[in-house]
């Protein structure tokens, strides 16, 4: 993982103690997991009629496999006359389950040059968009209306508080999405509804915590973070898994031994 993150923010959910470092997605892999589940972002052009000014737009995306970002615009809209006259955008992405704690989530700034898609590859970013965006289908036709494809040059992830750095385009490109990125938010409101007890035992036994109430808040391949109340205080904490899961039933049995094994003692 990038060694760029500043821990300079105040203790809004800190880690306890001294653990050793708990294996973890690179902050590239986190980043392309995040534009896989998003759906829209927030794209910023610069401005024609105000020069040098940043210009926001709420954009629908688009995503081909090496993650850039694709939209379908009109020639009449202002961003895309932006873009006609500088094609350095940006494209925020926010976590789309993020609720009350907008600064406690994940986000992602791609920056970036944006231009039509060329005419060999328009078939592909066309179905791939049309796959996320269904109704788009009703105007994709239009003749106004073409593909611009975004060729990110860098970004900057944010995971939370304390947690954030720099990712190199190339390792965004070469990283994939989380394989639990399309179920994980089914299986952090299933724990959290339905095993908020077994999270309390996974941070005693796993994180040395006694805490009186936890909350998972993110899972992934190598584990997961709970937000853990202790006393009056609020704490973070990540667990691993004992081993590396690929879908949702795996993450399954692996939660099910890990708390097995907890209330023994193990």
């Amino acid at each position: 993982m990038p060694n760029s993150s500043s821990r300079q923010h105040a203790d809004h959910g800190t880690s306890i103690g001294e653990q050793p470092p708990i294996p973890e997605p690179s902050y590239a892999e986190r980043a392309r997991t995040l534009v896989h589940i998003g759906r829209i972002g927030s794209l910023s052009t610069l401005s024609q009629k105000r020069p040098g000014w940043p210009f926001g737009s709420v954009m629908p995306y688009g995503l081909d496999p090496l993650g850039r970002p694709s939209f379908l615009i009109s020639t009449m809209a202002m961003h895309t006359q932006n873009i006609l006259g500088d094609s350095r955008v940006s494209l925020l992405v926010t976590d789309p389950d993020a609720s009350g704690d907008a600064l406690g989530t994940a986000r992602v700034t791609l920056m970036g040059t944006a231009a039509r898609v060329p005419e060999e590859a328009l078939t592909q970013v066309r179905n791939l968009y049309l796959a996320r965006h269904e109704n788009a289908k009703h105007w994709v036709d239009f003749k106004d209306f073409d593909f611009y494809r975004m060729e990110v040059v860098d970004l900057y992830y944010v995971g939370g508080f304390g947690v954030m750095g720099w990712v190199p385009a190339d390792e965004y490109t070469r990283a994939e999405a989380d394989p639990l990125a399309d179920t994980a938010s089914e299986i952090i409101r299933h724990m959290n509804a339905d095993h908020a007890d077994a999270l309390v035992i996974l941070a005693r036994n796993f994180a040395g915590v006694e805490a009186e109430e936890a909350r998972m808040t993110s899972v992934d391949r190598l584990g997961f973070h709970l937000r853990l109340k202790v006393g009056v205080r609020m704490h973070a904490a990540r667990i691993a898994f004992t081993r590396e899961v690929k879908n949702a039933q795996e993450t399954r049995t692996v939660l099910i031994d890990m708390v097995q094994h907890a209330k023994q003692g193990v």
